[in-house]
């Protein structure tokens, strides 16, 4: 016989008894699967609750048995109740809260309570020709969903800037194991210098506040079954005056100048970022001595009816509850700015109207023009003829008229006449229309006329 048959008895009752001791001490045997989807199942107070048990074996079987077995806080086992085949037995203490309905091993608990909570042990055995075991341990957590949280506000009536502390507290009526996370305009808060938090996160401390504090304050209320968020709470801050500025409807501004037109009222706002809303004066310069002359965000200066050029005024805000003031300086000058406001207008001029405005003044220019030249009397040229008339004719066509080109402008005529010594001449005795010889179009610089000599009126000339 060889050492791996003689060994073949020994190595089946081996395993059997190792198989054996599974049953006992773990409930795991390869002859039996049972299997739970969780070790931990999360339950809610007053809800129904199913432990699910799946369970499978390779073996015939005559007998089934399910046992369920429930250990509380002081580690004690109660039995619940068991089944052999299709029969229940219940405790009879439980049986209207637990149900079992075989083969199914699964546990209804119906309904779930605090006092529930615990670890929950399912064993099954399975006879055949030899009785096989297996148990799973489900531990299950019972919990109450918390109600919308109630945040509180000390102080309710608010805190100064730099001085005061603000406290926000989140509770809930109802819920076990709750987990508070404080949240400041949908974000969630971190403790940093100004940001403290109590040991359980229930309350955040804010020290001190500060404007950038200002925001929309929220507590999330959460527990492994529940989330629920708290309305939105906005502290209240008092701080300011910030930024203090004066503007006006009217005028121009360079930095605290305003220039302003002789006649023209002027309405000057006075603004500043505070809470509450600053109260506001408005005090005047003059003679070295410093007056009010108004309360209230706005000032109305006729400028018409004052008689100084130049004024120097000042906006004063402050806040009656930070107990912080702000001022600012600025002065009025009195003078006619027409002609500022007309470049400043005439900028935004587009480059379409501007082309306008020239080609209409071409137009104009050339059609005055033409008119002046169409009725300007005719101007006679005298020159005396140093040869032939057709020569001279020539020379009175590429006539330029005078060194300064202004008064060549106009209608010239040319008249030749024989001199006293027989040669001819350009004489300026008056000419009738006949005379007249057009050489050009009428709306040339030069105009040209000859007047026609009979023939015998010529004579040689030296």
């Amino acid at each position: 016989m060889g050492h791996d048959a003689f060994m073949e008895p020994f190595s089946n009752s081996f395993c059997e008894l190792q198989c054996k001791i599974y049953f006992l001490l773990l409930g795991i045997c390869s002859a039996l699967k049972l299997t739970v989807p969780s070790h931990t199942i999360q339950g809610i107070e007053g809800k129904p609750l199913n432990l699910a048990v799946d369970y499978n074996f390779n073996i015939t079987a005559s007998e089934i048995q399910i046992i369920w077995l429930f250990e509380g806080p002081p580690t004690t086992l109660k039995y619940l109740l068991s089944s052999v085949n299709q029969s229940v037995v219940p405790d009879l203490e439980y049986q209207q809260k637990f149900t079992l309905i075989p083969p199914n091993a699964s546990l209804m608990i119906n309904p779930l309570h605090i006092s529930d909570e615990g670890n929950y042990i399912v064993k099954v055995n399975v006879r055949g020709n030899e009785t096989i075991a297996a148990s799973q341990k489900i531990q299950v957590a019972v919990d109450v969903p918390v109600t919308e949280p109630i945040v509180h506000t000390q102080p309710s009536s608010g805190a100064v800037e730099y001085v005061g502390n603000i406290t926000l507290t989140c509770t809930v009526r109802k819920g076990t194991r709750v987990a508070y996370q404080w949240m400041k305009n949908g974000k969630p808060i971190h403790a940093s210098p100004s940001y403290t938090f109590s040991s359980n996160n229930d309350t955040l401390l804010i020290v001190p506040v500060v404007k950038e504090d200002i925001g929309n304050y929220s507590c999330l209320a959460t527990n492994p079954v529940s989330v629920m968020e708290s309305e939105i709470i906005t502290p209240i801050i008092y701080y300011g005056p910030y930024g203090l500025t004066v503007n006006s409807d009217k005028g121009l501004k360079v930095g605290e100048v305003f220039t302003v037109d002789v006649g023209e009222d002027i309405l000057f706002d006075c603004s500043a970022d505070s809470n509450p809303p600053n109260t506001y004066s408005w005090i005047q310069r003059a003679d070295n001595a410093t007056y009010v002359i108004k309360y209230g965000p706005h000032l109305e200066i006729p400028s018409g009816k004052v008689t100084q050029r130049t004024i120097d005024y000042m906006c004063c805000a402050y806040n009656n509850v930070t107990g912080k003031r702000d001022e600012t300086h600025f002065t009025v000058i009195i003078t006619s700015v027409g002609l500022e406001k007309l470049a400043q207008k005439g900028k935004s001029l587009s480059s379409l109207a501007v082309i306008t405005g020239i080609s209409l003044f071409l137009i104009l220019s050339m059609t005055l023009l033409f008119l002046w030249k169409r009725y300007q009397p005719y101007k006679v040229i005298q020159k005396k003829l140093q040869s032939s008339p057709d020569a001279d004719y020539r020379k009175a066509q590429t006539f330029s008229g005078h060194e300064n080109a202004l008064d060549d402008f106009g209608i010239y005529e040319f008249v030749a006449f024989p001199d006293a010594t027989g040669c001819s001449r350009i004489s300026n005795q008056p000419v009738s229309d006949s005379d007249f010889i057009p050489r050009q179009d009428i709306n040339s610089t030069v105009y040209e006329v000859i007047r026609h000599i009979p023939e015998q009126d010529h004579q040689e000339c030296d």
